[in-house]
C-alpha cells in the first residue's frame, strides 16, 4: 500500500445480527471475500457464492473455521439463469429467508474501442450488468413475498466518468447504477432497499498480478488519499447500506472513492 497512514480495522459491531445474506463473486479475493468476512463479523448468516467452484470451497472452509455454523457455499455462474434460482432457493431452503443480498459479481479486461469484439463486449456486460439483473430479480421475487430485505449492488467509479480501454465496463457499471435507481423506486413498496457501492479502486493480490507498477502509480495518485483502497473498507461501506444505519437510504450510489466525476 502506498500513502503515509494506513486505515484501522474496525471489529465487528453486531450490525447485522440475525440477518442472512448472499454474496456473490465471494471466493476470498477482493471487495466480495471481505465483505463476506465483515458479514460474519457483524453476525450475520452468509451464503457465499462464486463461479469459480474451488476457490469457493476453500474460502468456505476458511470461514467456517473462524465461523462455524454460520456460513455455506454455493457455485454459481452469474450468466446462467438455472444456476442462479438454485442459489437463492438454496440461501431459502438453508435460511428460510433472505434477508441481503450482494451483487458483487463482475468481469472487466481492458480494449480499445476500435479493436473490440462483440464477445469482448458481451461477456463483460453479461456478467457484470445482466448478471446483476439476473440476481437482484430473483432478491426482490423472495423479499417481495417475505416483506422487505436489502440489495447492495457493486458499481464502480467508472461509471460516472470516462477511462480509456474500459468502454464496455464503464458502460456495465453505468447500468447497474440506472438499475439500481429504478429498482430502487419499485422495490419500495415491498419494504426492499436498493442501494450501490460505487469504488475505484481496491487492490488484492490476484489485482496486483494483472496490473503493471506504472498504472498502479497512476491510478493511486488521483485518489485524495494517494493510495488504493483496501477492499475491506469497500466493505465497511457495504455493512452500512445493509444495515439498519441507513434505513432511509434507497437508490443510491455512494462513492468509495474521491473520484466522483
Amino acid at each position: 500500500m502506498t500513502g503515509v497512514e494506513s486505515p484501522v480495522y474496525e471489529p465487528g459491531h453486531g450490525l447485522l445480527k440475525g440477518r442472512t445474506a448472499v454474496i456473490t463473486a465471494a471466493a476470498g479475493a477482493g471487495i466480495g471475500g471481505a465483505t463476506a468476512r465483515r458479514f460474519l463479523e457483524e453476525g450475520a448468516r452468509v451464503l457465499i457464492s462464486d463461479a469459480h467452484a474451488r476457490r469457493l470451497k476453500e474460502y468456505e472452509a476458511e470461514l467456517a473455521r473462524e465461523f462455524p455454523g454460520a456460513v455455506s457455499a454455493v457455485a454459481c455462474d452469474v450468466t446462467d439463469e438455472t444456476q442462479v434460482r438454485a442459489l437463492f432457493d438454496a440461501a431459502v431452503g438453508e435460511h428460510g429467508r433472505l434477508d441481503v443480498v450482494v451483487n458483487n459479481a463482475g468481469l472487466g479486461g481492458t480494449s480499445q474501442l476500435v479493436d473490440m469484439t462483440d464477445e469482448q463486449w458481451s461477456r463483460v456486460l453479461d456478467v457484470t450488468l445482466n448478471g446483476t439483473f439476473r440476481c437482484t430479480r430473483a432478491a426482490l421475487r423472495l423479499m417481495r413475498d417475505s416483506g422487505g430485505g436489502v440489495i447492495v449492488n457493486n458499481a464502480s467509479v467508472v461509471g460516472w466518468r470516462a477511462q480509456a480501454g474500459q468502454a464496455h465496463y464503464a458502460a456495465a457499471k453505468a447500468g447497474v447504477m440506472a438499475l439500481t435507481r429504478c429498482a430502487a423506486l419499485e422495490a419500495a413498496e415491498y419494504g426492499v432497499r436498493v442501494n450501490a457501492v460505487s469504488p475505484s479502486l481496491a487492490m488484492h493480490p490476484h489485482l496486483v498480478k494483472v496490473t503493471s507498477a506504472e498504472l498502479l502509480e497512476e491510478l493511486t495518485a488521483r485518489e485524495a488519499f494517494g493510495r488504493y483502497a483496501e477492499p475491506w473498507e469497500v466493505a465497511n461501506v457495504i455493512v452500512f447500506l445493509a444495515s439498519g444505519y441507513s434505513s432511509y437510504m434507497t437508490g443510491e450510489v455512494v462513492a468509495v472513492s474521491s473520484q466522483h466525476a
